[in-house]
C-alpha cells in the first residue's frame, strides 16, 4: 500500500488537459509522488483538480507513454522510478509503433510542446530566443534553396525545449519527436507544407519573443493538431500504398 498523498491543488479551468499535465508532472518531478507511490484514484483527482474524467485521462496517459507513471490494470496507477523515465519511447524507437501508438506519440507531444512554448515566453533568457529566431530563419533559407526543412524544424522545436528550462520535458521531447522523425520527413513532401509550417514556426517564435505565454501556447497547439491531421494523411496514403 502507497503513502497517503497531500491533496493536489485545484486547476484553472483553460487548457484543462494541459494545465492537468503541467500540475501531475511537478509532484513527480518535484519528489511529492515518489517512485513506487500508488496515485490517487481517477474519481479523487478530478475532484481535486476540478477537471473531467476525459482532461485527466489525456493528462495521464501523456505521462504514461514518457514512462512517468505505470498503469497495472486492477491495481492502480503508480510512479516509475526516475530510470524509466522515457524507457517506453526508447524501447518503441527500437521495435517500432505501429498506428494506435503513433496518434498516442502525437497526442503526447502535443500536450508536452505546448506548455513547453508556454514555458520558453515565461522563462526564455534573451540569448535562448534568438535561437528560436536563427532557426526560423534557418527554415526560410531552406525553403528559398529547395532544401528540406527537416533538420531546421527539428531545431525549432528543441531551441524551444531548451528556452523551457525543463531537462525532463526537453528529453520526452527529443525522443517523441526522434520517433515521428520519418512521418516529419514524409508531412514536409506535401506541396505547399513548408511554406505553411514555416508561417506557423513564424507565429509561435513572435509569441514567445513577445512574452506572451498563453499565445505561444495557443500557436503551438495550432501547429502541433495540423501536424497530426497530416500525418494521419501520409500514413494512411503510404498503407495504401503497400
Amino acid at each position: 500500500m502507497g503513502r497517503t498523498l497531500k491533496p493536489v491543488t485545484p486547476v484553472v479551468r483553460t487548457k484543462l488537459t494541459a494545465s492537468a499535465f503541467e500540475q501531475l508532472l511537478s509532484y513527480v518531478v518535484r519528489g511529492s509522488w515518489k517512485p513506487g507511490d500508488r496515485i490517487p484514484p481517477e474519481r479523487e483527482l478530478c475532484q481535486q483538480l476540478g477537471i473531467a474524467r476525459t482532461s485527466l485521462r489525456e493528462a495521464l496517459k501523456a505521462m504514461e507513454l514518457v514512462g512517468m507513471l505505470d498503469s497495472r490494470v486492477g491495481d492502480g496507477t503508480f510512479v516509475c522510478p526516475r530510470s524509466e523515465f522515457l524507457s517506453r519511447p526508447l524501447l518503441w524507437a527500437f521495435t517500432g509503433a505501429d498506428h494506435e501508438e503513433l496518434q498516442e506519440i502525437m497526442e503526447a507531444r502535443t500536450i508536452i510542446e505546448e506548455n513547453l512554448a508556454g514555458l520558453a515566453a515565461t522563462r526564455g533568457t534573451p540569448e535562448q530566443i534568438e535561437e528560436i529566431g536563427r532557426t526560423v530563419q534557418l527554415m526560410r533559407d531552406s525553403i528559398a534553396r529547395g532544401d528540406s526543412i527537416l533538420e531546421a524544424d527539428m531545431a525549432f522545436h528543441m531551441a524551444i525545449s531548451a528556452a523551457a528550462q525543463n531537462g525532463v520535458l526537453r528529453n520526452a521531447v527529443l525522443l517523441l519527436r526522434n520517433l515521428m522523425r520519418q512521418w516529419i520527413y514524409y508531412k514536409l513532401l506535401i506541396p505547399d507544407v513548408p511554406e505553411v509550417v514555416l508561417k506557423r514556426h513564424v507565429a509561435i517564435y513572435r509569441a514567445i519573443a513577445a512574452r506572451k505565454p498563453n499565445a505561444a501556447r495557443s500557436a503551438m497547439r495550432s501547429h502541433l493538431e495540423e501536424t497530426v491531421e497530416l500525418v494521419t494523411h501520409v500514413v494512411k496514403q503510404r498503407k495504401a500504398e503497400k
